[in-house]
């Protein structure tokens, strides 16, 4: 339940923000911050938003694809298995996008895990089975919960106008990534299959 309120959360308060802002916004442009014409920043004029997010979403990426693939080595399950393909196939995609605009817009960017994903990576890899399985899905559940906000924090306040358009294109994917989690987070626990009282007693037999 608390992963489903978490889950309505940030569906709620991210939707408003993609729809309502404005790209290449003004807000907290640096003095020296190139126009095309008056109040509209040119292309790849990055602000401190946008070099954070740059940053944190590249380390969340290059995290999600390293833990996908380590997922297809241990994970149990088949289904957990082809979600970890799924998170390696797409944070690839989304991590060279972002690094272009990264590159184009001379931020620079992680190319390894960063001091919080090692940790975890490190937990995992010590982890096996059912044990394993259950720990890398939710740790993705986390990882996307944070992922989602900060796409809706880069849509709202942002300054690089493709940045801002491609978080607001990712964003999508990012919640269904989450909502594919909190699912399998479910099957793995048994809430999934949890079946009404007069079901139960026809799976039981007479």
């Amino acid at each position: 339940m608390k992963i489903r309120t978490a889950i309505l959360s940030v569906v709620l308060c991210v939707t408003p923000l993609a729809a309502a802002a404005q790209m290449g916004n003004p807000a907290g442009m640096g003095v020296d911050t190139r126009m095309t014409k008056p109040g509209v920043p040119a292309p790849h004029q990055t602000n401190n938003q946008d070099r954070l997010f740059a940053q944190l979403a590249i380390a969340g990426g290059i995290a999600e694809v390293d833990f996908g693939k380590l997922a297809g080595e241990k994970a149990k399950a088949d289904a957990v298995q082809r979600f970890a393909e799924i998170m390696v196939r797409d944070h690839s995609d989304a991590n060279a996008k972002l690094k272009d605009l990264a590159d184009a817009a001379k931020i620079p960017i992680p190319d390894q895990l960063d001091a919080e994903h090692s940790i975890v990576r490190d937990r995992l890899q010590k982890l096996n089975g059912d044990d394993f399985d259950a720990a890398y899905v939710k740790s993705q559940i986390v990882d996307h919960q944070k992922t989602a906000q900060l796409l809706s924090w880069e849509i709202s306040m942002g300054e690089d106008a493709d940045m801002q358009r491609l978080a607001a294109a990712l964003l999508p994917k990012v919640l269904d990534h989450l909502r594919m989690a909190q699912e399998l987070n479910n099957l793995l626990t048994g809430a999934a299959i949890r079946l009404p009282p007069q079901e139960m007693a026809t799976k039981s037999g007479p």
